[in-house]
């Protein structure tokens, strides 16, 4: 089922259940998924976005609730960041299984590999296969920096 089916079918049944904190964050999910859908129109892609756009949407998501929490949590609204958190595990369930350090670490090897990575010049190809194959599987903020170690 497409990403984007498995989020309609999710509120249909949180809605069923009476899970309005559910039911309010995958609203969001699918207004975030229709804005990118109107961008997309715009230019020229008339299918919308796919699956990888929308793992990106999520992932997103999922960082910007992150950081509101901590300023929530540093400013005592513990109630807010609560919200937050219970927000991030609703989209969480969307995404795929998040990759542990290992599988991250051979991941970056048999990028640079195919790419044939020999200096930090291949950076953005190897971070361009990266995002291709494990979009919504691992932080490519924390990726960068282990793949310009290994690039160097």
């Amino acid at each position: 089922m497409e990403l984007r089916e498995r989020v309609m079918a999710g509120m249909k049944q949180a809605m069923k259940d009476k899970n309005t904190t559910r039911v309010s964050t995958l609203r969001l999910i699918n207004a975030a998924i229709k804005d990118r859908d109107i961008a997309a129109r715009g230019e020229g892609r008339e299918e919308g976005v796919g699956d990888a756009d929308v793992l990106a949407i999520l992932g997103k998501m999922v960082k910007q609730r992150q950081e509101s929490a901590r300023q929530y949590e540093e400013a005592s609204r513990f109630d807010l960041a609560e919200q937050e958190l219970v927000e991030i595990k609703v989209i969480e369930d969307f995404l795929p299984r998040q990759l542990n350090d290992d599988e991250v670490a051979a991941a970056v090897d048999a990028a640079i590999t195919a790419v044939e990575g020999s200096s930090i010049r291949d950076m953005g190809k190897v971070m361009g296969v990266l995002k291709e194959k494990y979009t919504g599987q691992m932080d490519f903020g924390a990726v960068g920096p282990m793949v310009k170690n290994r690039l160097s």
